[in-house]
């Protein structure tokens, strides 16, 4: 299966997030912050990333830009997972290089779907 970054400063949402990837046989790798998230991108091979908006330090939306600036990470599949679902932070989202982008609150199952779509379409 694959392996995938969850993102997230709300230790409860990184746990139900790990959670129902794990149960999808993916292996999960955490961060509790947007600096930790890139580097664990740097040094690990990943498959996806699950990323919060609203992180300490460095946001999603600066992580998924600096992912997209890196060539060793321009193509790795993002989603951004938040509370912000206004028109405007979602066209921020997209501009930043975000490949989808779900609002909280959010179903662990349509993580799961969501997550399963976009690596079906990054491996065609």
């Amino acid at each position: 299966m694959a392996t995938i970054l969850v993102a997230d400063d709300d230790e409860d949402i990184r746990d139900v997030v790990s959670f129902k990837l794990g149960n999808a046989h993916h292996t999960v790798v955490v961060a509790a912050d947007g600096a930790e998230a890139l580097r664990i991108a740097s040094s690990r091979d990943l498959d996806l990333a699950v990323l919060d908006v609203r992180m300490p330090g460095l946001t999603g939306v600066e992580v998924c830009r600096r992912l997209r600036q890196d060539p060793a990470t321009a193509a790795l599949p993002v989603i951004l997972l938040t509370a912000q679902s206004e028109e405007g932070d979602v066209e921020a989202g997209f501009a930043a290089g975000a490949d989808d982008y779900i609002a909280k609150p959010f179903s662990p199952r349509e993580v799961g779907s969501r997550v399963q779509a976009l690596l079906a379409r990054s491996r065609s």
